[in-house]
């Protein structure tokens, strides 16, 4: 999706379950473990907020040395402590 319709979307992959129900995937891969941290957009929430019966997050981790996923469905901020990190500054 991304690479289709830019990455204001919300989520990566579009993909359907055998329902036809759609499945939302957003994916985040780090060369560290499993624990480490990572950063989710305001509209990756919002979405994952909006569709959480399918929205899933897939964390793809060790990634340079031997990786593995977990993947959470649901909101972000149900299944992770969320840190603001930044703030977009405009004059006014």
């Amino acid at each position: 999706m991304a690479t289709t319709r830019g990455d204001g979307t919300g989520f990566d992959i579009l993909s359907f379950e055998g329902t036809g129900q759609e499945r939302l995937i957003e994916v985040k891969i780090t060369s560290y473990g499993c624990r480490a941290p990572f950063f989710v957009t305001r509209n990756e929430l919002e979405v994952s907020k909006r569709k959480s019966q399918e929205y899933y997050l897939y964390r793809i981790f060790n990634f340079r040395r031997l990786p593995k996923l977990f993947y959470k469905q649901g909101s972000l901020e149900e299944s992770f402590k969320l840190d603001p990190t930044e703030y977009m500054a405009k004059i006014w």
